[in-house]
This record gives C-alpha cells, sequence and structure tokens, in this order.
C-alpha cells in the first residue's frame, strides 16, 4: 500500500482531500454556532448592547452586558475625535459574539485552533476599519500576529479576512441563504427535517423501553428483550448490577424477529414514597404461552436494584400464538396503569366469529385500565369507576378501548410547557397488517376499527359495512412503502429545543424511517414531515452524530422530558447492537441555564461502567479529515441513515495547526486504497485496531453498497473481485465469505465467515467503484 510521508506529500494528500470535500459535501450550507460549539438561542431577558442579536444569537443577558462594558472600557481611551470615527466599528466587532455564526467568524468550529480575537471580516470593511481605527487595535486584540501586522494594512487584512464573501463580515448578514428560517428547524428541498442525534448507552441486547422513576434522581432505567434492567446515572454511567432480571422467566429466542420476551416497564405515579414499578412480559405455563403483568418492589437494601421475591402476578393472558403480544405499560394522568395488549398474533385476527379486538368479553386486542393504588390487601388491582364498559352485559369491566390490532409504544403527552394544551393525551402506534400503519391518539370507550378497518381503509369488509361499529379514525396512516412495522413515539415537551415543542415524533422498526406529526391549531388536522439526519455540516457539533441502527424499537423521555429513542443493528433479542440516542436540534437551544436541574444524590453500591460513544461523532470526522493526520484514503465508520452530506466553499484558515495525535478510528471503519481516485480501491477495514482486507470470490454488488453508504458516496459502480485493485499483502485478511442485504451499517454487520477466519487470498481481495452523481462513469 503507498503511504504518505515527508511533508510535501502530506500537504499534496491535505489539498485532495479538501478539493474532494469540497466537491463531496456540496451544496453549500454554513451552520449557525456559538462559542460554545452549541447552537443560537432566544434570549431570556432582552438584550441592552448588542440589540440586533436580541431576537436569536450567542449572548445571553449577562454576556451582552459584559460586551457592553468591554465597550465603554476601550472607549474611554479615545478622544472625542477618536470616539465618533472608531465607536460603530468597535461596536459591530464586539457585537459578533453574539451573532448565530460566531464561530464561523472566530475560527471556533474546531476546539483543537486558536479562536480568533478579532472575528473573520471581508477585505472591504477591514481596510475601512484600518483605514480609520487601526490605532485601536491593541485594545481589542493581543494576539502577537495581529500587533506584527498592525502596521501593513494588506498583511493584517489578509490575516483576518474570510475569502469566501458570502460568510465574512458584514457580508453574511445580507446572505438570504443564511438569513431565511434562521432560528427554525432546518428543512430539505423535500420538507424533511434536520435534526441530529446523541449517543447515550451501546451495547443493550434489544433495548425496548427506556423509562425514568419520576423520583428526582433523573436515573433512567433500559430494559432488554431478554429480561433484564439496567440502571443509568445521570452522566450516562451505566451500574454493573442490573436493576431487575427476570431472564429465567421470560419467554424469548435468539431468532430475529421474536415479539415474546420482556415487553413493557413502568413506575408507579408514587414510586419516591411507594417503591412500587409494573413489568410486562411472556411466560410460558405448562404448553400454554401467556402474557404476564406482574408488580415489583424496589429493594429496601438497594435503591438500584429490585427485590426480586416481591413479585405479585396482577394479571395473565392467554396467548394463542407467538405474535402480536402488546406490550405497553403507562401510568397516565389519571393514576391509573393502561395496558395495551395485541390482538393474539397469527393473521387478520382470526379468533371467533368477529376476533379477539372486536370481542370485548376478551382482554386481547384491548387498551385495558386498572387501579393498582392499595392493593397491600385484598384485590390485586380494582376497576376504576368510570371504566366504560363495566355496566355491559358479558364486556370485561378492565376495557377502556377495544379493536386495536397490536399498539407498540404509546405515551402521555405532558403538555405545552406554557399552556398546557395537550396535556393527558395518549398516543399509540397500532401495527397494521398488509396495507397500513396508524397513529391513535386513545380516549376512553372508543373503538379503534381493528380487524373492520386497517388505517383508513376496510380490512374486512363485512364488519366494515356494519353500520353499529362507530369506531375512530387514526390521526395518520401511511401505506407499506413508507415502512412495516410503527414504532409509537412522544409528543416533545422537554426545554433544551424549543423548536420540537408540541412535535409527535415517531419511526419506523422495518423501514428505520424517522417521522414526525404537528397539529394544526385551527384545523385539528396533523401535518405530516419525514425526518432525515442532518446534511452537510448540520451536525457538526461535538458529540453530535447523523446516523443511526436501522430496526427503530422504542421511543422514550427522560425525567426532564427530553426525547430518546433506541435502535439496533440486528433485530434479535441477544444481539448486543442496540443504541439509545438523544433526539437533538441543531437549530436552536433553550437560553443557557434555563433548563437546568439538580438531580437528587444516589446512593450508589455496585461498579459504575463508564459511558464510552461506540460512534464517531460527525463533527470529529470532518475536522479529523481536514486538520488530522490520516491515511491516504478516506475513512468512515457506519451509518445506517443519513442524507448527503454538504459543505461550503472557500473556507478559509490561517495559522491552524494539526492536532499531533491520530484520530480515534472505530471498529467497522473501511477506506477504498489502491488507485489514485479516492472512489475507488481495494476494500480494507478497520477491526479491533488493525487495518484488513476483504478476500472474496462470492464479493456482489449488494455488499458494495454497503460499502458505498459508509463513505457517503450515493452509488456503487461495481464490486471489484480478483484483487483488481491490487494485493494487500502487507495486512491480514480479516474478511470472508461476506453475505450483505444492503441494510446493514458495515459489512461487520453482514453474515461473514467471522473476523480473521478465511479460506482464500490475497489474488482475491475484493475493492469497490464509488460516485456521487447519476452513474454514467466506467469503473
Amino acid at each position: 500500500m503507498q503511504r504518505c510521508c515527508g511533508k510535501i506529500t502530506s500537504h499534496l494528500w491535505l489539498w485532495s482531500t479538501l478539493l474532494f470535500l469540497t466537491l463531496c459535501f456540496a451544496p453549500v450550507m454554513l451552520h449557525p454556532q456559538c462559542l460554545d460549539f452549541k447552537p443560537p438561542f432566544r434570549p431570556q431577558k432582552e438584550l441592552e448592547f448588542c440589540i440586533m442579536y436580541k431576537e436569536f444569537g450567542c449572548c445571553d443577558y449577562q454576556k451582552d452586558q459584559e460586551l457592553m462594558s468591554k465597550y465603554y472600557q476601550i472607549m474611554d481611551n479615545f478622544d472625542y475625535s477618536g470616539y465618533t470615527s472608531c465607536a460603530g466599528f468597535i461596536f459591530d466587532l464586539l457585537c459578533q459574539e453574539c451573532s448565530p455564526y460566531a464561530a464561523h467568524l472566530f475560527d471556533a468550529e474546531d476546539p483543537s485552533t486558536p479562536v480568533r480575537t478579532i472575528p473573520g471580516l471581508c477585505s472591504e470593511y477591514c481596510f475601512q476599519f484600518w483605514n480609520k481605527c487601526s490605532f485601536t487595535i491593541p485594545f481589542l486584540s493581543g494576539d502577537p500576529y495581529i500587533a506584527n501586522f498592525r502596521e501593513n494594512q494588506t498583511s493584517l487584512c489578509h490575516y483576518l479576512e474570510i475569502q469566501d464573501k458570502d460568510y465574512c463580515y458584514p457580508y453574511l448578514l445580507n446572505n438570504q441563504q443564511l438569513t431565511q428560517n434562521l432560528g427554525g428547524i432546518q428543512v430539505n428541498s423535500d420538507g424533511c427535517l434536520q435534526l441530529c442525534l446523541e449517543e447515550v448507552a451501546n451495547g443493550l441486547q434489544n433495548p425496548l423501553a427506556m423509562v425514568h422513576a419520576n423520583d428526582g434522581t433523573h436515573r433512567f432505567f433500559v430494559a432488554e428483550q431478554v429480561g433484564l434492567v439496567w440502571t443509568y446515572l445521570p452522566d450516562r454511567s451505566k451500574l454493573e448490577r442490573p436493576f431487575l432480571n427476570i431472564t429465567q422467566a421470560v419467554l424469548t429466542s435468539s431468532w430475529e424477529g421474536d415479539e415474546r420476551g420482556f415487553l413493557g416497564l413502568a413506575f408507579h405515579p408514587k414510586y419516591k414514597y411507594n417503591g412500587k414499578l409494573y413489568v410486562y412480559y411472556s411466560v410460558e405455563v405448562g404448553f400454554d404461552e401467556r402474557i404476564r403483568i406482574s408488580e415489583f418492589h424496589v429493594s429496601a437494601n438497594d435503591m438500584n436494584e429490585v427485590d426480586h421475591t416481591s413479585e405479585r402476578v396482577i394479571l395473565e393472558i392467554d396467548e394463542p400464538a407467538s405474535n402480536h403480544n402488546g406490550g405497553q405499560l403507562l401510568f397516565a394522568d389519571d393514576g391509573y396503569l393502561y395496558i395495551f395488549t395485541g390482538d393474539g398474533g397469527m393473521a387478520g385476527d382470526p379468533f371467533g366469529k368477529y376476533g379477539n379486538a372486536q370481542n370485548k368479553s376478551a382482554l386481547l386486542g384491548k387498551v385495558l385500565r386498572i387501579d393498582v393504588d392499595d392493593n397491600q390487601r385484598g384485590p390485586l388491582y380494582r376497576i376504576p369507576p368510570d371504566n366504560p364498559f363495566i355496566h355491559e352485559q358479558g364486556a370485561r369491566p378492565e376495557v377502556y378501548a377495544y379493536g386495536v390490532r397490536n399498539m407498540w409504544r404509546c405515551s402521555v403527552d405532558r403538555g405545552d410547557p406554557w399552556t398546557k394544551n395537550g396535556k393527558g393525551r395518549i398516543f399509540c402506534g397500532d401495527v397494521g397488517q398488509n396495507k397500513f400503519e396508524e397513529i391513535d391518539i386513545i380516549e376512553k370507550g372508543r373503538n379503534y376499527g381493528w380487524r373492520a378497518k386497517e388505517g383508513f381503509s376496510c380490512y374486512d369488509k363485512k364488519l366494515c359495512a356494519n353500520s353499529s361499529l362507530d369506531d375512530v379514525l387514526p390521526v395518520y396512516a401511511y401505506p407499506h412503502r413508507m415502512g412495516k412495522s410503527v414504532t409509537g413515539g412522544y409528543v416533545y415537551r422537554g426545554c433544551e429545543y424549543p423548536n420540537l415543542n408540541g412535535i409527535y415524533i415517531f419511526g419506523d422498526f422495518m423501514s428505520g424511517r424517522l417521522m414526525s406529526l404537528q397539529e394544526d391549531k385551527t384545523t385539528g388536522n396533523w401535518k405530516y414531515n419525514e425526518i432525515c439526519m442532518g446534511m452537510g455540516l448540520t451536525c457538526a457539533f461535538p458529540g453530535l452524530i447523523n446516523n443511526y441502527h436501522q430496526y427503530i424499537i422504542s421511543f422514550a423521555e427522560d425525567e426532564s422530558g427530553e426525547l430518546y429513542f433506541m435502535s439496533t443493528a440486528i433485530p434479535s433479542a441477544t444481539s448486543p447492537s442496540g443504541v439509545v440516542y438523544k433526539v437533538i436540534d441543531p437549530s436552536r437551544r433553550a437560553p443557557p441555564r434555563q433548563c437546568h436541574y439538580n438531580p437528587l444524590p444516589v446512593r450508589v453500591k455496585s461498579n459504575l461502567i463508564k459511558f464510552v460513544p461506540q460512534e464517531s461523532d460527525f463533527y470529529n470526522i470532518i475536522w479529523s479529515i481536514l486538520f488530522h493526520d490520516l491515511p491516504l484514503a478516506l475513512v468512515a465508520t457506519g451509518t445506517s441513515k443519513t442524507t448527503k452530506n454538504s459543505r461550503r466553499k472557500g473556507r478559509h484558515r490561517k495559522n491552524k495547526s494539526k492536532l499531533e495525535r491520530a484520530p480515534h478510528i472505530q471498529t467497522g471503519a473501511v477506506r477504498l486504497v489502491g488507485d489514485s481516485r479516492s472512489d475507488r480501491g481495494r476494500v480494507e477495514i478497520y477491526i479491533n485496531g488493525e487495518w484488513g482486507t476483504v478476500c472474496d470470490d462470492l464479493w456482489t454488488l449488494v455488499n458494495a453498497r454497503v460499502v458505498c453508504r459508509q463513505l457517503g458516496f450515493q452509488h456503487a459502480l461495481k464490486a471489484a473481485k480478483n484483487s483488481e485493485f491490487g494485493e494487500g499483502k502487507d495486512l491480514r485478511i480479516l474478511l470472508d465469505d461476506v453475505k450483505c442485504v444492503g441494510t446493514e451499517s458495515s459489512l461487520l454487520d453482514c453474515r461473514h465467515a467471522g473476523v480473521g477466519t478465511h479460506n482464500c487470498a490475497h489474488y482475491e481481495d475484493a475493492g469497490a467503484c464509488l460516485c456521487h452523481e447519476t452513474p454514467t462513469l466506467d469503473c
């Protein structure tokens, strides 16, 4: 393999990489960012000095007052003439710290480089400033380079300028592309909302629930399908001992798509005082499969561990089939426990004359509501007195709503933080049969239509025509070309990202599509927007990523109302590929200190496992490529759902030293080597600290497409075989017999013979030819 050695080769590589990125990351787009590497915000208290940024920017009232004080300290050094000539310049330059694009203007987008002391200027403006006010420079900056250039207009302005006039001060103020919808959620040309993610937990086995105890500790508890529940502290460290372990009782398997297992978890609203929690899981009793709802108590000796001897079975329901098991438990605002059951499984709800879902004497295919308060003596649960069917002959009194197929993930709306509009609404995703997935709002006594209807359309035409059906329609339904298994989500009501308030965010397990709905208050209709991962530099903030594993299992909110979702690369109960992601709006955040909270102390008796992200954040990938010593080939980590990258042209950075350390490379990263072009070459993969080749005489275009997506290209032109791009003889063969289906996030997620296991030689090293635009070039 060709190596990079010496300064000349290194600089040639750097410029070729920059050129490559410029071509790859079009169209041009800058992203708002403050000097603390976070999005801008609307100040809580109106600014008095830098008032041009009072609606949106990077300064709160405290910072604004500091800049005002600095301004008057500087101006006290000048006479009347100096004051009248330079006051406007000094004001403009100081207030750019409040600009929504402050990080760009002060070169603070890369934390490894020095921050400018004077913002990046357009050349004409710089000449005017120098001609009138060069004597003010020592009061504005202590930068020795600026001091050396102070007497030379050309040198100084060359040092201070940003060459691209679209992005230098003051021209960026007139850049409509930058100022349009500033502070709003970024939307691409297809109407797709541009959001980002933050990895919160990883290495989980099909994480299907994340809940908080609402006890002031801000812990969160993540349940795995196998029957384990883990405790995470606010700093995201994980307790080594599980909170709950009922793996011996839970019925599940390792085969992909098994719907049985530990399915739901809910803490009592008064958990802080009574220590009670409830779980929903599959069990086998003799030859029968059942769903079981049990009550547990937290241990009296350890607040981070359940007393496993305290289990009391609240309810068991026979399951006629192994699918459609439901699984949601939640406490609504009325304090009652809601249980969401599936219709019993198989297909088309074939049980009885009308199916389980339309039969109010069956507990399957229902929303149940029970009272579990004060159950220490007497019955384990009581029927709320206003349950809708308690006086209907033959109906089960637990039934709250009916006609549901298999509601997977429901949530209670906290309501608007100020008006409380929407508070208490229960949103659910109901998985469809052959054609449609739907989102419902659950109301007492209502019929949600299954099996008569699927979404808005008839499924059982005879039942659908029944005038007594009186069903409620979903608020939204989507066809199977968009996804085949809805995962219900949450209405965002957190503090950190005001733009998201009132938006219902949900997903699809099969397609990996993230989606949103927002209610039109005047018409009551719900507007749909897909959610895409931010393109270009949209997610170029420290710690953020713009990719996730495809199979979206569940959504969650933490104690403060921030939104998360869980997904996995392999939909198996025993695959440790599950990750928890936090949803981030990179366009606007809440003002500093507005969302501060003080978690109550947690007494920890277990060892702690520090959180280590698996994904390299997009921010560090960009800057590592640009300013660090990387191998000759472009390196990319795994990704599941990304959009086209973009990068602005003409970024002019001066006096920026590269970091001395090499960047962290994630296991599963790939690169193309062996060709002068960056879009083709031998495929090499990084596993457990070493680079190696993929040797495969059955290498296919589907495999090449996985590499294509990892490296950020749009099309795979060819799967190259038989060492077309040379033999990687100085490397080990790490993968053989690779068989991808095309949706994997990396080659490691595809089926293969095992890392380091192979029956081939380097003359069979695999390669790929890729491209960005419509494929017209030969490889």
